[in-house]
């Protein structure tokens, strides 16, 4: 069941929402993704929780990435509806940006991938030593959705952000730090008092000023025009490397643990 794999913790003013899958590597499935727009939904009812902490379960991975082969095959009409309708990874990035308060990412491990791009739509980042960081579509035949490179961009500055797709690399938490990232770098049995710490201190601020300030940040981030023919060709893009050879090779060489033959088309 989706409910084991997202775990809901409320304590004083924090939520934490923890994907719940270890034995591999917390990947996100859609349908976690859809349930964790919904939790994030209703830590909103009350307005009580007022900063919310995600993270990995176990100590070695945040989230491997979006495992596009766990899809449902019998879905309720209308989970059918939002499959139909919507991109289960984009609902639930929107519902981090969306929360009324901050959202901390915990990155208690490895964040690959869809993973990594979860962490940077949270507000403020904290890893431990050891995490790994990696967005890896180029290493597989992939051009990456047009608006999780915008928040790479945003997060991390142009520059970095293209090192970190047109390279595919895992870059070290330190690393990832110098890079913009992430806000924090701490030792692993230390990262969860650090980033509670934190937690703590936000939450205890005054609620209209973080409600204020975290939709004063949205408007900035969304306030960056695309024209709707520059969507349509982004999307094109995207399009053309899914059904390319190249994708089919990039798939073949991860399972084999070679080095993909890419041939452009």
């Amino acid at each position: 069941m989706v409910e084991d794999f997202l775990i809901i913790e409320k304590q004083q003013r924090i939520g934490t929402i923890i994907i719940n899958r270890p034995d591999r590597r917390n990947a996100l499935s859609p349908l976690m993704l859809f349930k964790m727009a919904e939790l994030l939904a209703e830590l909103q009812k009350g307005d009580e929780i007022r900063c919310v902490v995600i993270r990995g379960a176990g100590d070695k991975a945040f989230s491997a990435g979006y495992d596009i082969s766990d899809l449902p095959v019998d879905l309720s009409p209308e989970m059918a509806e939002a499959f139909r309708t919507k991109n289960p990874l984009r609902t639930a990035l929107k519902a981090i940006i969306d929360f009324p308060y901050p959202v901390i990412a915990m990155i208690n491990g490895h964040a690959i991938g869809a993973g990594c791009e979860l962490a940077m739509t949270c507000d403020i980042r904290v890893a431990a030593e050891g995490a790994k960081l990696a967005m890896p579509p180029a290493k597989l035949g992939i051009v990456y959705h047009w608006g999780g490179v915008f928040q790479f961009i945003n997060t991390a500055g142009l520059a970095n952000a293209k090192e970190m797709f047109f390279t595919g690399r895992a870059y070290e938490a330190q690393r990832a730090r110098e890079m913009g990232l992430v806000n924090y770098v701490v030792p692993a049995e230390k990262l969860v008092s650090f980033t509670y710490e934190m937690a703590q201190e936000i939450s205890e601020n005054a609620p209209l000023s973080l409600k204020g300030l975290k939709t004063i940040f949205n408007k900035y981030l969304f306030n960056q025009k695309v024209s709707p023919e520059d969507v349509r060709e982004m999307e094109e893009i995207v399009d053309r490397a899914f059904h390319s050879e190249d994708i089919k090779e990039g798939q073949r060489a991860f399972q084999e643990k070679r080095k993909p033959v890419f041939k452009g088309r």
